[in-house]
């Protein structure tokens, strides 16, 4: 039985084991913290690496490690194997044993890999870091650059936690591993039987990840009853045999079954490895009891002879049935039943009496064709025929002469080939003949289908019964690589036990999947994706699955409570570290809008933008420079839709200003500009307009901004310095500046109010990245000249890429504060597309500025917006254009090519298959206008562009 108490080996640890957990959420911070700068670029907003609540952790591909994510995520999710990690400790008298270089190595290890998990379960960032634990797997093998072997990995997984484990469980006896929970967990027995010398053979060995063949065989039973019978493989779709006189039969299951698919083999003729693509089926439920355990090996031969003889049956049959089906003794064979039905149809068609040289003759003349094509009438004995050709009957009717066009052969109805000659009886005696054979072969065909189906559903129960299937195995994992034997991606499908689901692991990216998912990318044969690995749990067993319980009142411990005290202050203190690395990340932020700000202030466009007065001190300088009477200066003013909003709400204030004063003129003024806008706000938005493009006030609107935002947004429209133009603007121009100086700093939150505006600000500029990426695609999808179609493109991509960006972290705050992302994605992925399409053009041209054009478009602009893509919350359309890409690129492998070309292909084609590993740096797009007027007469020129299918042109 599986030791549960995991708290068993929970000892004590020696005081500096949490001095160096303190070390290591410091290092492991500093560590994140560079890896995102190094691989995330500029751009980069902070939320995109917060976790979301009641997502999993993904982890961080450090440089072809995606099989450790693949392993590590499937091992993880299984509670039971969770809980052994991070509860292993070891005693002070064990640890002053361990001085070999392995055991120190194993301890190590097992340390870092409980940080690991344990920042799995608490950690508040969207990934982790696996640096610490990879690097020491990595001195294990040969070279760490090269992808690992998903199979190799685990093996030396298992025997690194089988030892460490090993010291826990016995450290007086290392060769007792009956305590092992490890081998308790993941190891079982096999019993090989063999004949010799006409006696039975048999021995007991242990196995941890089962190998299985896949070539040959067409689901996993298949390929199970070929690596367990080597005596007589019987398959239920093949006839091969084999005979090694040896039987291997399951003794003891382990709670975890690893079954490894043998997806690689080794090409002898051209000296390198290839993977085997071939499509193979795996259930969600397998019985293991069926026709594996050794206990039913009596009852289990007895069925397999029985299958051996509906094999046998079935095969008869279907040879019988492809003789019907494929008859003739020549190279080309029909179904009997068609070519009787062939000979029926010749023998009953009429003969005609035209010869066939009538049919050589052409009209000579249009006289002579109007004359034959007379109307026709039926012949009796009355008629007879003159010269012409024409029917004459009794009463000599007069011929209608037809146009010339309609003298020809009829031709839609082609002659069907009839027996010269053939009487009635001959006629009756083959009829007869060939209907009764016709519907004898039909029969018999019929009868034949029939039987097929019949044995082979006694084929496929013959292992269904009841008393075979009490020993279930529910699939928990499976372990996906897509690509080439040299080159591929690895990532993991893992059953979510808890809310019945499965999910998808593709190293950062953690997302929900279906089974109609994994099934597409797991079996094979459909693309460059199959399954490697199957992990298979007891479903007899149901602590493997269950989460951790208090002690005293029995409910669950999620989250931070199931982990050990010394851990749970390691991820807090990891935590600390990134809420501090945030903070970092938004002063930078800040900075470098500010910095923008000071450079966008003198443009005259925006002379409403709160941006030009953040602080209520730069008001009162501005009005000390405000004249006490109209404005002189001769430059004239640029008046944005805002400004004239303002203007025509002081005209519409005119009676109460003077009859009341400024105060009041300035309180109604204020209040129509309120309302017009707010009325502005409720308009709907179409793809033609969008009604927060216009005024600030509505995108506060519509996002339900704090009135005290709302309010002084809208005062600082009336305390602008450009309203001076006469007495009564300038009057209320001061009465709005006195207004604002008596805003107290705890009546408004001047971070709260700048932050709306640097959010509309960010909408501005993803529309003006948007309409720019629209109008470039729409302008290089028609340029006829190819490389000016690429650059337009190219340029599209880029800015879409950064409006797709921008808008998610605006999205994240709230659904009106963003652009419509489906359109920014569905525009990204045409973008992707043909730019894919032209840059495998390019790859094959035998111009070398072509090939390096080629690869420049995919180092620079596709790999890098592949990258983002599945950085963030991949829609089904976006992997679909992934795998279109990822497709393209594979198919190149199977081509002969110039070394060169091999070279360059394999120097981006990882990078292309593993979208979440190296540096995302996106070409900075240049500066956009962004003014409201510009934007909104933009949209309405692209999108009419869009509908007409023409070239953008902003009237």
């Amino acid at each position: 039985m599986l030791i549960n108490d995991c708290g068993l080996y929970c000892l004590t640890y020696s005081c500096f084991y949490s001095r160096a957990l303190e070390v290591s959420a410091e290092e492991n911070a500093a560590r994140m913290k560079r890896k995102r700068c190094e691989g995330s670029g500029e751009s980069c907003s902070p939320a995109d690496w917060i976790r979301q609540e009641d997502c999993p952790v993904g982890i961080r591909n450090v440089g072809n490690t995606c099989w450790f994510s693949a392993v590590i995520q499937s091992l993880f999710h299984l509670p039971v194997f969770r809980r052994l990690v991070l509860n292993y400790c070891l005693s002070e008298r064990v640890l002053e044993k361990c001085t070999s270089h392995s055991e120190k190595r194993n301890i190590a290890f097992m340390q870092e890999l409980r940080c690991l998990f344990a920042l799995m379960v608490g950690s508040n960032r969207r990934f982790v870091d696996p640096s610490a634990a990879v690097e020491l797997l990595r001195d294990a093998f040969r070279t760490s650059e090269a992808q690992q072997d998903v199979s190799e990995f685990t093996h030396k997984l298992l025997d690194w936690l089988e030892d460490a484990f090993q010291l826990a469980a016995n450290g007086n006896n290392p060769e007792d591993k009956q305590n092992n929970p490890m081998v308790q967990l993941f190891y079982g027995t096999f019993v090989a039987e063999r004949i010799h010398e006409g006696k039975i053979v048999s021995n007991i060995e242990q196995f941890g990840q089962y190998p299985l063949q896949v070539n040959g065989f067409n689901n996993l039973d298949e390929c199970l009853e070929g690596a367990m019978v080597e005596g007589e493989i019987e398959s239920l779709h093949s006839d091969q045999t084999m005979s090694s006189g040896q039987e291997r039969w399951f003794s003891k299951l382990p709670p975890v079954l690893t079954f490894e698919l043998s997806r690689f083999e080794f090409n002898q003729s051209l000296g390198r490895p290839e993977k085997i693509h071939k499509k193979l089926e795996f259930p969600q439920v397998i019985y293991m009891d069926s026709r594996y355990l050794h206990k039913n090996v009596d009852q289990t031969h007895g069925r397999r002879g029985e299958v051996k003889r509906l094999k046998d049956q079935l095969t008869v049959l279907q040879q019988k049935l492809e003789g019907y089906k494929n008859y003739g003794s020549g190279p080309t064979k029909y179904p009997l039943a068609d070519m009787l039905q062939y000979v029926l149809e010749f023998a009953t068609t009429k003969p005609t009496d035209v010869s066939p040289a009538s049919f050589s003759l052409p009209c000579l003349s249009p006289s002579k064709c109007l004359i034959s094509c007379c109307s026709q009438t039926e012949p009796d004995d009355a008629g007879s025929s003159d010269g012409s050709g024409c029917l004459q009957t009794a009463t000599q009717k007069t011929p209608i002469h037809k146009p010339f066009t309609q003298c020809r052969p009829p031709m839609e109805m082609p002659l069907q080939p009839a027996p010269h000659s053939v009487t009635e009886e001959e006629l009756y005696f083959v009829r007869s003949c060939l209907q009764r054979w016709r519907a004898e072969v039909e029969n018999t065909v019929n009868e034949l289908k029939a039987s097929i189906d019949k044995v082979s559903q006694a084929l496929e129960g013959m292992y269904s019964d009841n008393s075979l299937c009490q020993v279930p195995y529910r699939l928990h994992a499976v372990l996906v690589h897509e690509g080439q034997a040299s080159a591929g991606h690895y990532w993991a499908y893992i059953y979510d036990h808890a809310n019945k689901r499965w999910l998808k692991y593709n190293d950062v990216m953690v997302t929900e999947s279906t089974w109609e998912e994994l099934v597409r990318d797991s079996y094979g044969g459909m693309t460059n994706a199959s399954a490697y690995c199957l992990m298979y749990i007891s479903d007899k067993l149901p602590y493997l699955i269950a989460e951790d319980t208090d002690d005293e009142t029995g409910q669950a411990l999620k989250g931070m409570d199931s982990l050990p005290s010394i851990l749970r202050r390691y991820v807090r203190e990891d935590n600390r570290w990134f809420q501090q690395e945030l903070r970092e990340w938004e002063e930078q932020f800040c900075q470098a809008q500010c910095e923008e700000v000071h450079i966008e202030k003198p443009i005259p466009e925006e002379p409403q933008n709160p941006e030009q007065e953040p602080k209520p001190e730069p008001v009162q300088e501005q009005t000390n420079e405000v004249s006490e009477g109209p404005s002189t200066d001769s430059t004239p003013m640029m008046l944005t839709p805002a400004m004239q909003g303002v203007i025509f709400a002081i005209a519409k204030a005119r009676q109460v200003f003077d009859k009341d004063g400024p105060e009041a003129g300035l309180i109604k003024a204020f209040h129509e500009e309120y309302s017009r806008l707010y009325e502005l706000s409720q308009e709907e938005t179409t793809p033609q307009q969008d009604p927060r493009l216009q005024h600030v006030l509505v995108y506060l609107f519509q996002n339900q901004a704090p009135n005290r935002v709302i309010e002084r947004t809208l005062l600082e429209q009336f305390a602008d310095r450009n309203l001076s133009f006469d007495d009564r603007a300038v009057s209320i121009m001061r009465e709005a500046r006195s207004k604002i100086r008596l805003i107290k700093p705890e009546d408004m939150d001047m971070d709260e109010y700048l932050q709306w505006h640097d959010d509309y600000s960010m909408f501005k500029t993803v529309f003006a990245y948007l309409l720019t990426g629209l109008e470039q695609y729409q302008n290089g999808k028609y340029a006829t000249i190819f490389i000016f179609s690429i650059c337009r493109i190219r340029e599209a991509l880029n800015y879409l890429a950064h409006a797709h960006q921008d808008n998610s972290v605006l999205l994240r705050k709230g659904e009106r504060k963003g652009v419509d992302q489906s359109l920014i994605a569905l525009y990204r992925r045409k973008c992707l597309k043909e730019l894919n399409e032209s840059a495998a053009t390019l790859f094959k041209s035998p111009d070398a500025n072509d090939v390096a054009e080629a690869e420049t478009i995919m180092n620079e602009c596709i790999i890098p917006c592949m990258h983002l893509m599945v950085r963030d919350s991949v829609s089904q359309e976006d992997l679909d254009v992934i795998e279109l890409i990822r497709s393209c690129w594979c198919s190149y492998l199977g081509q002969d090519m110039d070394d060169s070309l091999q070279e360059k292909l394999s120097e981006f084609l990882p990078r292309v298959l593993d979208s979440s590993a190296g540096m995302v740096v996106l070409k900075e797009p240049p500066k956009v206008r962004k003014s409201p007027h510009d934007l909104c007469s933009r949209l309405t020129a692209v999108m009419e562009s869009i509908h007409s299918t023409s070239v953008v042109a902003v009237k």
